[in-house]
């Protein structure tokens, strides 16, 4: 981007208003620094000592033009919409909500922040190289052409590598060869190569590399048959060296070099998960109901349950990871302007009219497909009537009012003629329901009992509930003699476990037909998860979980919803849609889904893990652990040793093996955590993938953190072999 105008405008940076409240309106000074990945900013005082702050790029979850964040809908007035944007950060950072002097400025930051977001994501092998060595020549102040050891830890910051002072001094030591405390010429050159090195690298290229030191088109086309077990043919390999070859000359003759290698390993065709799984790639035609569902609870909650926020970015940041069923807890509130918030706790509220403008603006941004809206209505009569104008009046022709089709339905729609529908335009579905308690919980039954048995319905909110009815649940027996395929229930997370243990086969056949609800226990204050793995194993498909809360839950109903195109939709196996199906996760009699497996798999190395714990003085003690996670038969998990004080690139070649009965409802989840001996293991980063969309051979696992968003040059090196046991 060097040039770029984009660029210097963020390089030079200006002032601009940060608005926290209506009364808390400050002027601050923005730039981009020199490294090009963080921003700097400071307070406009006037005594000596000014406030300063910075944040990176890389932590920028996206770039909002307008009053479209909360905090600025409150605290500004619409005159100014154009002058306004907010940075929306990954995790649960606050968004930063910012006003420029004029639009013409506003509009220059937005696109100015979006561009240089974009490069970063994109940056190729080459550039990385490039940008490399740029921070290398930044990182000498002095401009002497020498990088002290002072100079070289702050290049390792510039580039995101966080290693402790005793590594730093190590690695300077080692390429200090004159010993006069200082890095000159071929000394740096040594200090990149040390920083880039990778030995298991070096074994498998030495391997194959059999055209005059290089890898031909026919090594590399060997090597994707024996090693990666792909079906490939010379045209691929040909693809492979035209697309990742960095040595023009080597591409001119067809050749791979070791670093076009290295690069092909880190790109799509690489990695773990199976690059044609990452597009739309399952029947998208079946009804609704024979899908698993990305679903979530409270869907309006920031934190806890009981004093946490309330807020429509809630809404935002669930559907961007592609959920497709969020809820609303709907209650009366001043004005005549039903609210939303979690009733008869001190949780803030928000209004109804604002969150379906959020819903609107941010359904679509990573999925097409339909959206289910669960409303639990405890409103008056007229402020229903209130909800369903302002989703007629908010979502208009996009709101599916009427069922699909010119007869009347005998079962639900599919995602892609709803979807085809609606080209352009969005649909949404509608549930309402009043939730059921358990036993144990007969406090809070006698607070909604003081709402009445029964809540009366306002004609124009029952009229916009199509095909999901809300109904109690008296049995799979009831059910299936007395209930249409539209009326749905929803169980607690307790029932419905108790349920998919004691009768999956009846809870199969279910939900062949009709689609299960399932929200956790209302004594989960603290907005903790549960395991939605039984769940799916009975064939439940919307099993909802709360997003705003980072779990080990959680990293796997991500893992679940990865591949299909990240719709939020994925189709169950055969054996879940068949009316007549004998499948039971538990008992795990003979059948089609009984498809024994094999996983062999290495784990060879890690790259550049962070220090997730800045209190402690060591760097990171990293293991590895895989889990499997499935039907019980297959539920399983396996740890390395950990490899002391080093987390830039560790090393463990360590071989496991796990047998997989049902690989169809199984998934592989890698954690890397950071050992301690005392206290418990600390969290680094993970990566949860579908068994049947794994790939053989090497492949690079990309690390994601605790909130589920990719962590920069981190991953694992690994091996795999799947064979038919």
């Amino acid at each position: 981007m060097e040039g770029d105008t984009d660029l210097q405008f963020l390089l030079v940076g200006g002032d601009l208003l940060k608005v926290r409240s209506s009364s808390w309106k400050k002027t601050r000074f923005y730039k981009l620094q020199e490294d090009c990945q963080t921003m700097w900013h400071e307070s406009k005082k006037t005594f000596k000592f000014k406030q300063t702050c910075e944040f990176s790029i890389k932590d920028i979850s996206a770039v909002r033009a307008g009053r479209q964040s909360e905090g600025l809908r409150k605290n500004t007035e619409e005159p100014v919409e154009g002058r306004c944007f907010s940075i929306i950060f990954k995790g649960r950072r606050k968004n930063l909500d910012l006003m420029a002097s004029s639009e013409e400025e506003a509009k220059q930051w937005v696109t100015s922040l979006e561009k240089i977001m974009s490069n970063m994501e994109n940056l190729n092998s080459q550039q990385k190289t490039d940008w490399i060595f740029n921070c290398l020549r930044k990182a000498d102040k002095n401009s002497d052409n020498k990088l002290s050891l002072k100079e070289l830890k702050d290049f390792l910051h510039q580039i995101n590598i966080e290693v402790d002072d005793q590594y730093a001094e190590k690695l300077f030591q080692e390429c200090d060869q004159s010993k006069c405390g200082h890095l000159a010429g071929d000394e740096i050159e040594h200090f990149y190569s040390l920083l880039t090195h990778r030995q298991e690298i070096d074994t498998i290229y030495g391997e194959y590399a059999k055209t005059m030191g290089f890898m031909s088109a026919e090594n590399l086309l060997e090597f994707l048959i024996k090693e990666q077990r792909e079906e490939a043919t010379l045209a691929d390999a040909h693809r492979l060296i035209n697309k990742y070859e960095l040595d023009d000359k080597a591409k001119e003759k067809q050749l791979m070099t070791q670093d076009g290698f290295l690069m092909y390993l880190h790109m799509p065709e690489g990695l773990v998960l199976n690059p044609t799984h990452k597009a739309v790639h399952q029947d998208m035609s079946q009804p609704l109901n024979h899908y698993f569902i990305s679903s979530s609870h409270n869907t309006y909650l920031m934190e806890d349950q009981l004093k946490g926020p309330s807020s429509t970015e809630a809404y935002a940041r669930a559907l961007i990871k592609g959920c497709r069923c969020v809820e609303l807890d709907c209650w009366d509130g001043s004005d005549g302007e039903p609210v939303i918030y979690h009733g008869y706790t001190l949780t803030s509220k928000i209004l109804f009219k604002d969150t379906i403008k959020a819903i609107k603006e941010y359904a679509f941004k990573t999925s097409d497909y339909p959206v289910i809206l669960s409303l639990e209505n405890h409103c008056s009569v007229e402020q229903q009537r209130v909800m369903a104008q302002h989703m007629s009046s908010i979502l208009g022709s996009a709101l599916l009012t009427s069922p699909l089709g010119d007869q009347m339905p005998t079962g639900f729609p599919s995602p892609e003629v709803s979807h085809c529908l609606r080209v352009y335009e969005e649909v949404y579905d509608i549930l309402t329901e009043e939730e059921e308690d358990d036993k144990e919980e007969e406090e809070e039954e006698k607070k909604k009992a003081t709402e009445g048995k029964k809540l009366k319905l306002a004609k124009e909110l029952s009229d916009m509930v199509i095909y999901c009815k809300s109904v109690h649940f008296n049995g799979f027996q009831d059910a299936k003699d007395n209930l249409g395929f539209y009326e749905m229930s929803s169980f607690k997370e307790r029932k419905a476990m108790a349920l998919a243990e004691e009768s999956a086969n009846s809870y199969i056949h279910h939900n062949v037909d009709k689609l299960s609800r399932i929200y956790p226990a209302g004594t989960r204050t603290d907005s903790s998860n549960y395991n939605p793995v039984p769940l799916w194993n009975a064939g439940c498909q919307i099993v909802s979980l709360n997003f705003q809360t980072s779990c080990n839950d959680m990293d796997v109903n991500q893992g679940r919803f990865l591949t299909n195109g990240k719709t939020g939709y994925v189709l169950k196996p055969a054996y879940m849609r068949d009316l007549g199906s004998e499948f039971d996760p538990i008992t795990l009699t003979a059948g089609p889904w009984l498809q024994h497996k094999t996983l062999h798999l290495m784990i060879i190395s890690a790259q550049q893990l962070p220090k997730v714990n800045q209190k402690k003085t060591s760097i990171v003690d990293a293991l590895v652990k895989v889990e499997i996670h499935g039907v019980p038969a297959d539920t399983a998990d396996k740890e390395t040793p950990y490899i002391g004080n080093n987390g830039f690139n560790p090393m463990w070649n360590e071989n496991f093996k796990f047998d997989v009965y049902v690989p169809e409802l199984a998934l592989v989840r890698f954690v890397v955590e950071d050992h301690d001996s005392v206290t418990d293991n600390d969290f680094v980063g993970q990566f949860t993938v579908p068994f049947t969309s794994l790939q053989m051979g090497y492949r690079h696992v990309p690390l994601l953190n605790k909130e589920g968003d990719p962590l920069p040059s981190a991953g694992l090196f690994v091996h795999i072999m799947i064979m038919d046991a």
